[in-house]
């Protein structure tokens, strides 16, 4: 009777642990009854910060993940070489089987990266090669550079069981390998040509060739995903996306300092240059010193503009900061070092930054006194009432001509500002020269609804 009930108590426990274990089994990573898993991604662009950041994520996920291969898919004419270096030492640390697919080019960063993969595929016409550091101006960077990418080149080479004069025939010009490439020239390699040098395994046209020659028909296959905060950042760093918010950041500060205090200009200013930095930074190109040299550039700008007397040093300065900080956050340079920097980058951020400038400017000269009357743009100026009980007239024309007479400056005048003549108070400008409160002053002269005056 105690053992019937034993079995029965004992035989579902059994089974029970038998089917927790099965599904164990096929969880459990690394096991031989897993199919295998292929993490893929894709880089198509520059190799710089934001294809890094993409990268080390992708690689992150595929650990996690216990990937037994990862594919990336490459199309690039190169990039910045402590990037690619980065990403190379990644692929040839990984304890996945990594294979590289050439959908087009893989030029200079971009040959790093793939000679750092286990296997190279290659579509037919696809090239690899042509690894001559650059600097920011387009020409050939110094020997140091060289000869630093040189040995990268062979070193990854070896690692990965190629032939590591090949590797450095694609930085070097000096080397000369019979029937393969002549001294003084940079090594390019098609794919028939690097499928008969071991740089390539096979050439196909598609990835699901790959699967195919790898025996992965079966393989469970995760995609890398972008995530929303990498939407956002690829939105935001888009040139068009930063122009406009360049723009916002230009106009905040005008109407901010036409109207002082803290006020919606200055909220937009700011909000739109913490959208401008943040995913620059994100994406490693934003340093903290090019965003401190913006900060202060816009310091200087309003210490010329309140503190000090009239527009000089400061001033001047204070431009050249600010546009060079909004400049330098869209260049991938190290301080000011630009050796690995595209020739194009450097032209297209200043293209970007005075675009932005002239835009903002074309659209105050056409707001012009449309601010004021249109609704949607009144917010944006100063716009408390100056009134008759508190001493401001706008009826200057109607009483005596205050031509000749004598005042005092109500504000300092740099050279705007307010001066109280008898007892009205009105709009005052000088002939450029700064002017203290409480000074006296002269008028020269009635313009419109402006004095121009000059001190006593």
């Amino acid at each position: 009777m105690l053992k019937s009930i034993a079995f029965r108590i004992l035989i579902p426990l059994l089974s029970v642990g038998l089917i927790v274990q099965s599904l164990a089994a096929r969880e459990a990573p690394g096991t031989d009854t897993l199919r295998p898993r292929v993490y893929r991604f894709s880089i198509r662009e520059a190799i710089m910060p934001p294809a890094e950041r993409k990268f080390n994520r992708a690689m992150e996920e595929a650990d996690s993940m216990h990937a037994d291969f990862i594919l990336l898919t490459l199309d690039t004419y190169g990039g910045a070489v402590d990037v690619a270096d980065r990403m190379r030492t990644r692929l040839l640390n990984s304890d996945a089987v990594t294979l590289v697919f050439i959908e087009n080019n893989a030029a200079s960063a971009g040959a790093l990266i793939s000679i750092a993969c286990d296997s190279i595929f290659m579509k037919k016409e696809a090239t690899i090669g042509a690894a001559v550091v650059v600097t920011g101006e387009g020409g050939a960077a110094g020997e140091k550079y060289q000869s630093y990418f040189r040995e990268k080149f062979r070193a990854t080479a070896q690692s990965t069981g190629r032939d590591p004069d090949i590797a450095e025939a694609m930085v070097n010009p000096d080397v000369y390998i019979p029937g393969v490439i002549d001294s003084g020239k940079i090594l390019t390699l098609t794919a028939e040509d690097a499928l008969k040098l071991g740089y390539c395994n096979r050439i196909v046209e598609r990835e699901e060739d790959i699967f195919d020659y790898m025996h992965l028909e079966n393989a469970e296959v995760i995609e890398f995903r972008l995530t929303a905060v990498d939407r956002i950042i690829r939105f935001l760093t888009d040139p068009v996306v930063s122009g406009l918010l360049i723009t916002v950041i230009f106009f905040g500060i005008f109407f901010e300092l036409q109207s002082p205090g803290i006020g919606f200009p200055l909220i937009a200013a700011i909000s739109a240059a913490v959208l401008y930095f943040t995913p620059l930074y994100l994406d490693g190109l934003a340093e903290n010193w090019e965003i401190l040299i913006f900060v202060i550039g816009i310091l200087l700008i309003a210490a010329e503009i309140f503190v000090i007397p009239g527009f000089g040093v400061a001033g001047i300065s204070g431009i050249i900061l600010t546009l060079g900080g909004l400049v330098l956050s869209l260049v991938q340079n190290v301080r000011f070092d630009f050796h690995g920097v595209p020739g194009g980058q450097i032209s297209e951020a200043v293209t970007v930054v005075l675009l932005a400038l002239l835009f903002t400017i074309a659209l105050l000269f056409f707001l012009g006194s449309r601010l004021h009357s249109n609704p949607l743009t009144r917010a944006l100026v100063f716009s408390d009432e100056e009134k008759a009980e508190h001493g401001y007239t706008s009826d200057l024309f109607t009483k005596d001509n205050p031509s000749g007479k004598t005042g005092v400056a109500m504000t300092d005048l740099r050279p705007g500002g307010k001066v109280q003549i008898g007892d009205e108070v009105y709009d005052a400008v000088t002939g450029g020269e700064y002017i203290e409160k409480g000074k006296k002053v002269t008028v020269l002269e009635a313009r419109g609804y402006l004095l121009k005056v000059e001190e006593c």
